[in-house]
């Protein structure tokens, strides 16, 4: 659907031309241009002229209706017409797609000669119903996908009898990573988030070298979040939470990582 969004926003800049076109023609003026659409927002676009012009509002309702009726995905739309000077707002409407909800006023009044710019703003996510049957069955697949492929990368277990309980033992640590909590020695430890999915990395393989660029972009860079040193300072918290067991440690691995240390 990308390639044919781009194909139909394209076109729809052409209409946008021919609207200020045959605004100008209608106006008496044949030969000065049509000044670069501006696209002023996301769904919002500009026309602007090199000269000065007068207007009818039948006739621009009637010629925006028109062409932009070609656009698959305009069925609903602003038009507001301003005053060059000040941006202030000379003559608007509302176009819908169902007719009864249109909003038009002042039909008849022709406007004085003057600098004009032509504000179109298009309702956002407009898409058509033939484009909708395959959205919908688009994202029926991807929520199967979605599916099966969670549940085929559970977290496996550190220990296999605690494969009903969510709980990942490591030396006399208890580890629950859905509850946030360490328990060492009948006491508990409370986890911030990010401290959680630092250690279950962790606990998921013990006694291996865990890259430093994985964790910074399994916790952070996934989420959009630009990563300084919050690693090292996360680290720093969770061997001081640790530190009730000494055969546990979270050793640096230089020029590699971090390792998940467990003595036996």
């Amino acid at each position: 659907m990308t390639g044919s969004d781009d194909f139909d926003i394209a076109r729809r800049e052409v209409l946008l031309r021919k609207i200020g076109d045959e605004l100008l023609t209608q106006s008496g003026d044949s030969k000065s241009r049509v000044l670069p659409v501006k696209k002023i927002a996301g769904n919002e676009y500009q026309i602007n002229f090199e000269n000065e012009l007068t207007f009818q509002p039948d006739s621009l309702v009637n010629t925006t209706r028109r062409l932009l009726a070609k656009d698959p995905l305009a069925s609903d739309y602003i038009v507001n017409v301003l005053n060059c000077s000040n941006s202030s707002v000379a003559y608007g409407y509302a176009i819908s797609n169902k007719k009864r909800n249109d909003i038009i006023a002042c039909r008849g009044r022709v406007q004085p000669r003057g600098c004009y710019m032509i504000n179109i703003k298009f309702k956002p996510a407009a898409i058509n119903t033939a484009k909708s049957g395959y959205v919908l069955g688009s994202l029926s697949f991807l929520a199967l996908v979605g599916f099966v492929f969670f549940r085929s990368v559970k977290p496996r277990k550190a220990e296999p009898g605690n494969q009903n309980t969510g709980i990942l033992t490591f030396g006399s640590v208890l580890f629950n990573a859905q509850e946030r909590q360490l328990v060492i020695d009948k006491n508990t430890i409370d986890l911030t988030g990010t401290e959680a999915r630092l250690l279950l990395i962790f606990a998921l393989s013990p006694n291996q070298t865990i890259e430093r660029s994985r964790l910074q972009k399994e916790i952070w860079e996934d989420e959009g979040v630009i990563v300084g040193r919050s690693l090292d300072m996360f680290i720093s918290k969770l061997r001081k939470k640790l530190e009730p067991d000494p055969n546990i440690k979270i050793v640096v691995i230089r020029g590699k990582g971090y390792k998940l240390e467990i003595s036996s």
